[in-house]
This record gives C-alpha cells, sequence and structure tokens, in this order.
C-alpha cells in the first residue's frame, strides 16, 4: 500500500511537494521541537561517517532548508555541496539561510527530483540523505539514480527514521508519534497531514535489514547501518 500525505488522486511525488511546500516556514521548528534537539546530533553522527574520505563533490539528496548541506560543509573540507530536492518552498528556505551564512558560492541549491537526476554519471564522491528516502514515490528507482551519480568508490550515506523495538520504548516512542506529533504539527504548521504521514511512512518503511536489501539490489555493496537513540533512527553506509 502507498503511504501519501493527503491521499487524492495526485502521485505520491505531487502529494510531498505539496506538503513541503505547505510547511516550509515551520519546519525547521518544528524539527528542533518535536525532536528535542536531537535531529543536530544525529546529522552530525552521519557526517563524521564521511570525515576521514576527504570528499570533494558532495551530493545532498531531499536537502530541504539545507540543514545537512550546511553541517557537512562546516565539518568537512569540501570543495562543493550541491542540494537537490523536489520543495520549492523548502529550498527558499534554505537559499535565505546561505545567504545569511555567505555560502552561496560553496553550496549550490537545486529543485528537481531525486529519482530523475539531471546530473552526469560519475560525479559525487559522497551522497547523502537525511529523512528524505521515505518520501521517494519508487525508492528502488532513487537509489539506482545515486548509485550512477557517485563516482567509483563512491559513498552513500543515509539517516532515516526506523521503528524501535524494545519494551517499552517502542510503545511510548509509537503513541508520541502517532498521536502527540500531528497535534503539535497542527497546532504550529496548520497541517496535521503531514505529521500523521510521517508516522504512517516510517512505519511503512522497509528500514534495518530490508533496507539493506533495497541498497544491495541498487548496486551498493558494503552495505551496513548503525541504530540511534534506541532505534529512533539509523544511519545507513554503502559504497558503489
Amino acid at each position: 500500500m502507498e503511504i501519501k500525505p493527503y491521499d487524492t488522486r495526485a502521485s505520491k511525488k505531487a502529494e510531498v511537494e505539496q506538503m513541503f511546500d505547505n510547511i516550509a516556514g515551520n519546519y525547521d521548528l518544528l524539527n528542533r521541537v518535536l525532536s528535542l534537539g536531537i535531529d543536530t546530533i544525529w546529522r552530525k553522527k552521519a557526517i563524521n561517517t564521511i570525515a576521514n574520505k576527504n570528499p570533494q563533490y558532495l551530493l545532498d539528496l531531499a536537502t530541504g532548508t539545507a540543514d545537512f548541506a550546511i553541517e557537512a560543509n562546516k565539518q568537512l573540507n569540501i570543495e562543493h555541496v550541491t542540494g537537490i530536492d523536489i520543495s520549492h518552498e523548502m529550498l527558499e528556505v534554505g537559499r535565505e539561510k546561505l545567504r545569511k551564512k555567505s555560502l552561496d558560492h560553496k553550496i549550490e541549491l537545486i529543485k528537481g527530483d531525486s529519482e530523475n537526476l539531471q546530473l552526469e554519471d560519475n560525479s559525487f564522491d559522497v551522497a547523502t540523505v537525511a529523512f528524505g528516502v521515505r518520501n521517494f514515490e519508487n525508492l528502488d528507482t532513487g537509489l539506482k539514480e545515486i548509485h550512477r551519480v557517485l563516482n567509483k568508490g563512491g559513498q552513500l550515506v543515509i539517516l532515516e527514521f526506523t521503528k524501535p523495538t524494545a519494551f517499552p520504548f517502542k510503545q511510548l516512542f509509537n503513541a508520541y508519534f502517532k498521536y502527540l506529533l500531528p497535534l503539535i504539527g497542527r497546532f504550529k504548521s496548520k497541517d496535521s497531514n503531514a505529521y500523521q504521514y510521517l508516522y504512517e511512512s516510517v512505519q511503512a518503511f522497509p528500514d534495518y535489514d530490508r533496507f539493506i536489501g533495497h541498497l544491495q539490489d541498487a548496486g551498493f555493496s558494503k552495505c551496513s547501518y548503525k541504530a540511534l537513540s534506541l532505534g529512533i533512527c539509523a544511519i545507513y553506509q554503502a559504497y558503489k
């Protein structure tokens, strides 16, 4: 069953674009509040897995408001970051951040589709996706596109929500994710569907070993994952 934000006749891709356009103005604030600020720590941990590879060209897919791209630029001695996202409004928030930080020359944000990248083969040392692969309309197509644009030996790092398994944390987290989070989202962003979709998309996503299988099917090798924060999310790594 395909999970979509609004359950209209539109494609998942179109609905996801609309959803992020709707919540772009409050997205960063809600991320900090709803994760209690832990999302910033998760991003830094994910970027640490790249640090010793000395990449020069990094592709950040589903870049959103460019939080991951900015942090990667800060932590790594990197030549250039290309961020791609389907949502125009999210990118506009990101571009304003780049202007304020004078990073326009280091980070380029482009509106585009992660499942149909208008990029050359073998053109990036590292590709990253932070909380975005759940939103791909066709997961396998998106992963194959990432594999195509990576250089030989290139690294893929994905940060994504997972489903906790330990009792009673699993039950407490599910209650928060399913009931309280959409309530807060409705109050702050006026779009409760977006945060209901977050819960439903996490439940439907093939996490842990099942996702490793998708990575391998897309052509990646040396695939692994590390669970964070009692299984709220995981860092996946793979290589071309």
